[in-house]
């Protein structure tokens, strides 16, 4: 079998694999987050925590409580880096500086998992297990829970509430991310994972050199890494670890495990708002983008620039050769398309389009099927501005639902779909205007211009991948990208919770002859074209002047 049937085949694999998940795990996440009853280990963390599991939030105070719990996080993960040398299973490693503290506190806070290190020589033991480890649990869950109370404006009416902020945290975390995070880190561990609390050995090689091996239980955070879309590696070099990621069955496990929650969500979203096939129209949306972007990249890593290159494997520095093209292909637009930024190949060394074509990924808002949680909330989003221009074409109020589409939720929706620009191209264009940014630069040309842009995109979608050819290890990077990571992940989540919030107060409209029906084809063709229409003028003249400007040299 050549190497292109063996990409393929791992895509339809992974779809089979999906496709069997979709209806029994987005019919129990509704479940979780609809149940009436508490578990008795969730009573005893609400009478120890003090949190009345009855009272229902209006969605400015949910949003509070996000930010509370946040802010929290950031401090406590900030202090265990300043003071691990200090701490237990130091494994003799330093405090971590005060820069790429804040810069790692921010990034494992806000899901993007962005490294600005080497993990294994940085943090220690009970850095990576009691701060970074949780932090991966702790910022899916909060993902997961925005949309969950986005999905109640549309189903609650004439009220302002939206649920309990910390009652959906604590049920994402016990009956969702906990037990799926078990039974994923015994495969990962059967597949050849390491997990130990070993000291690092140093030996003797043939050579006569001396090598450090590490160890440290990896499986445990390989697994929520990826299910929890963090994507934040134990090892520098991520999953292309052979400790991380050891054989070709690891490689589509953990592609399986960072699509898993995200695909399943439109489920949990049909089943919640009481119409599976909203659900089936909104995922159908995502699997075309995701395969699109698996083909393209595919496609230009398999051409990469010709025979000559193609003759000499031009396309394979910095890939695994455990997974060959293809298995990079399909990992980086799974790990692009989603919100993970784990890679097992370098995206640096990507050609000029597949490079092109991951960025574009990151800078559709991570939508197809997105971030746990992240995704689904947006992709709502730009069904409303869907809905909103289907309207505006037949000349009258949109519906989306059962709710109309008022002026409100349409600022709210703008604010929403401007912010990450916004932030990602000033903060780009600053980079480049600075002196600061400019020092950082090893690649002059249209692809520095690409790993500036590649880099805030990242960090303010939350991705946390990097062209690995800028030293955003600087001062200038570790601060101004632990400020866009925050921004980017904060920002849209309150324009999300203040759109739920306007649906909610609203009473139901019926349906009518006029109502655009947003369970057809029809309205998928639309949704996807908006996408790549919206985000194509937004980022086209930097696409432009990067990738392509590369790629066409």
């Amino acid at each position: 079998m050549n190497s292109t049937a063996a990409g393929w085949l791992q895509f339809a694999l992974l779809f089979a694999a999906l496709a069997a998940c979709y209806v029994p795990l987005g019919n129990y996440m509704a479940r979780i987050f609809t149940d009436k009853k508490h578990w008795r280990v969730e009573r005893g963390i609400y009478k120890l925590t003090g949190i009345d599991p009855e009272a229902d939030m209006r969605w400015s105070v949910y949003v509070r409580s996000i930010l509370a719990f946040s802010l929290c996080s950031v401090l406590l993960v900030y202090l265990i880096e300043r003071t691990q040398h200090w701490l237990f299973f130091s494994i003799g490693l330093s405090n971590v500086t005060p820069d790429t503290a804040w810069n790692t506190a921010a990034s494992f806070t806000t899901n993007t998992n962005w490294q600005n290190y080497a993990g294994e020589a940085t943090m220690s033991y009970f850095t990576q297990v009691t701060g970074l480890m949780v932090q991966q649990f702790m910022s899916a869950a909060v993902g997961l829970v925005v949309v969950i109370a986005m999905i109640r404006g549309f189903t609650r009416h004439k009220t302002d509430r939206l649920g309990n902020f910390w009652v959906d945290l604590t049920r994402a975390t016990i009956r969702l991310l906990l037990p799926l995070a078990i039974i994923g880190a015994l495969i990962l561990v059967a597949g050849g994972v390491i997990e130990n609390l070993a000291n690092y050995h140093t030996i003797t090689t043939l050579s006569g050199a001396h090598q450090t091996i590490p160890g440290g239980p990896v499986a445990s955070q390989e697994v929520i890494k990826d299910m929890g879309n963090n994507g934040g590696g134990w090892f520098n070099v991520n999953s292309a670890h052979p400790f991380e990621n050891p054989n070709p069955f690891t490689n589509i496990f953990e592609i399986f495990l960072l699509l898993l929650i995200p695909f399943a969500t439109p489920r949990a979203f049909g089943k919640m708002v009481g119409d599976n096939r909203q659900g089936y129209a909104l995922v159908a949306a995502m699997v075309i983008i995701w395969a699109a972007a698996v083909g393209g990249i595919s496609l230009f890593e398999m051409l990469h620039g010709g025979a000559g290159p193609m003759l000499a494997h031009g396309a394979a520095e910095g890939t695994e050769v455990r997974f060959g093209t293809p298995g990079c292909s399909v990992f980086a637009a799974s790990t692009t398309v989603t919100s993970t930024g784990a890679v097992n190949c370098f995206h640096d060394s990507l050609t000029p389009f597949g490079g092109g074509i991951a960025l574009f990924d990151i800078a559709l808002g991570e939508i197809a099927p997105g971030g746990i949680g992240a995704g689904m909330y947006g992709i709502l989003v730009l069904a409303i501005v869907t809905v909103f221009v289907a309207g505006l074409m037949v000349g009258r109020t949109p519906e989306y639902l059962g709710k109309k589409i008022r002026p409100a939720e349409m600022k709210y929706a703008a604010l929403y779909f401007l912010t990450l620009p916004v932030v990602i191209l000033t903060a780009a264009g600053l980079a480049i205007g600075t002196h600061d940014g400019q020092a950082a630069i090893f690649n002059p040309g249209p692809h520095g211009l690409s790993e500036i842009m590649y880099a805030y995109a990242s960090m303010a979608n939350n991705n946390g991948s990097a062209f690995a050819g800028l030293g955003s290890a600087a001062t200038y990077y570790q601060i101004t990208g632990g400020i866009v990571m925050l921004l980017g992940r904060f920002a849209p989540e309150i324009f999300a919770l203040g759109l739920a919030g306007s649906l909610a107060r609203q009473a139901p409209v019926p349906r009518s002859a006029g109502t655009l029906d947003t369970r057809t084809p029809l309205f998928v063709g639309m949704l996807v074209g908006v996408i790549l229409i919206l985000v194509g003028l937004t980022y086209f003249p930097a696409l432009a002047l990067g990738p392509f400007a590369e790629g066409l040299h």
